[in-house]
């Protein structure tokens, strides 16, 4: 075993414990009052994104619920080593928000492809100045519904008709307010639009805007008579639902992905909970398939996940990280557990032992510790480390993943919904239990509204 192998369990068990996040949180606010400052949210918001005229419609809602300042940030794209398939992840933010815009009474409608860069050109001109004016919140509603309507620029329409709109900034004007922005967010380490930042911690789009308004309400920054939240998570399946006939569900995912470690649990309980067979689609990590992943995204992703395990209730943070080898004979060992009817119990057993346990799977004693716990015998264990036949099938499942117009994990399918991300385990439910519900119409864009 290595030093690093060592080492960097407690290590990282510190770094994403909640006592220490709390520490960090508690620290922000003896600084804030200190300062005598108000609670100030960051806002990075990324016009041509989806994911940012979603929340950036909720802006009034959020701001009416609590006594805080909002200091809106205008940036561009993320930068190509934190998006490395950025046309997959422009065409798919554009489904995924119509997803998101149905479940949540939102209007978005996903029109196939980008607003025209003329039309960006105008919507970015216009929310640099309301940000610098000062009006932001109230302006960026209905310059994004202009914008994702195909209504910028018409004189009758859009982001002209807002009331008290200021005009549209000079391009010296975007060109030092964006350079400013993108700066602004690189330092304090993030990457996206659709993102605030509050006292040291990161949210980044509606999924997520639940952990500062419980931040927020626990430092008593609420207005009176505000309780829970905007957009609080969806709760998993808890108890058998008798299905007809309930369709596969494929589970895209890859050992070295910490969404993956703490989404497996709940995916294959509603597996069971609803008979619908969970089919188990590995993959190589990100990282070990060519693509990149810079340290701030790494980062993230880290304390994102830690933070959205202890929602729900999954162990998370002792880790041994499983890149190269220690992934590789993982996933050599797969073929040999579904043979045996105990893949989920392996998956499980490796996850929770390299993500929560610190185990080193790279060593033929925390592989075997790993293997033995799920019902594999050593031995058999041994002999499937000399077969290379995975990497075929972990090849063919990335295939399919890419011909979903998916490349990241977890990623799922049942019937005709394939969405990516831990945080869509609601949609595969929901696509299990009310089919239908997934292909509703969407409501015109006329405008932004969060659903009561």
């Amino acid at each position: 075993m290595s030093i690093k192998s060592l080492l960097m369990p407690m290590i990282s068990q510190r770094l994403l414990s909640r006592e220490r996040l709390l520490k960090r949180r508690a620290a922000a606010e003896r600084a804030r009052r200190a300062s005598g400052q108000r609670h100030l949210l960051h806002y990075f918001h990324q016009v041509d994104d989806p994911y940012s005229a979603l929340v950036a419609a909720c802006l009034p809602r959020l701001l009416a619920r609590y006594d805080v300042d909002l200091q809106p940030h205008v940036v561009g794209p993320p930068p190509d080593a934190a998006a490395p398939a950025r046309d997959q992840l422009i065409a798919y933010s554009r489904r995924d928000a119509q997803l998101l815009a149905r479940h949540w009474g939102l209007a978005f409608e996903d029109r196939g492809a980008q607003p025209a860069p003329a039309a960006v050109g105008q919507a970015t001109a216009r929310l640099v100045a309301a940000a610098e004016a000062g009006c932001f919140a109230d302006q960026a509603g209905p310059v994004c519904v202009a914008l994702w309507a195909g209504l910028a620029g018409r004189a009758s329409a859009g982001p002209d008709s807002a009331p008290d709109a200021p005009a549209p900034a000079s391009p010296a004007a975007v060109r030092a307010h964006l350079a400013a922005s993108d700066a602004l967010r690189q330092s304090l380490g993030h990457y996206l639009g659709a993102t605030v930042f509050y006292g040291g911690e990161w949210i980044w789009g509606l999924d997520r805007l639940h952990h500062l308004e419980r931040r927020l309400q626990d430092l008593g920054a609420q207005r009176a008579g505000v309780s829970g939240a905007l957009f609080a998570p969806d709760a998993d399946l808890s108890a058998p639902v008798a299905l007809d006939s309930p369709p596969p569900i494929d589970f895209f995912f890859s050992l070295r992905s910490p969404y993956s470690a703490i989404v497996a649990p709940r995916v294959l309980s509603l597996g069971r909970l609803t008979g619908a067979p969970v089919r188990l689609r590995y993959l190589l990590p990100m990282v070990m398939r060519g693509l990149p992943v810079p340290a701030d995204k790494r980062r993230y992703i880290s304390l994102d996940a830690a933070r959205e395990a202890r929602l729900r209730g999954i162990p998370f943070g002792r880790v041994n990280d499983p890149v190269g080898r220690p992934t590789e004979r993982g996933l050599a060992l797969m073929p040999l557990a579904e043979a045996a009817g105990l893949g989920p119990d392996y998956l499980l057993s490796f996850l929770r032992g390299v993500w929560a346990e610190g185990i080193d799977a790279g060593s033929d004693r925390g592989l075997r510790r790993i293997a033995e716990r799920a019902g594999l015998g050593w031995p058999e264990a041994q002999a499937a480390l000399r077969d290379d036949a995975w990497r075929q099938t972990a090849e063919r499942n990335r295939e399919e993943l890419f011909s979903l117009g998916l490349w990241g994990v977890p990623s799922f399918r049942v019937r005709d919904l394939a969405v990516w991300g831990q945080d869509r385990l609601w949609a595969v439910q929901q696509a299990l239990l009310d089919p239908g519900a997934a292909a509703g119409p969407v409501s015109p864009p006329s405008t932004f509204s969060p659903r009561p």
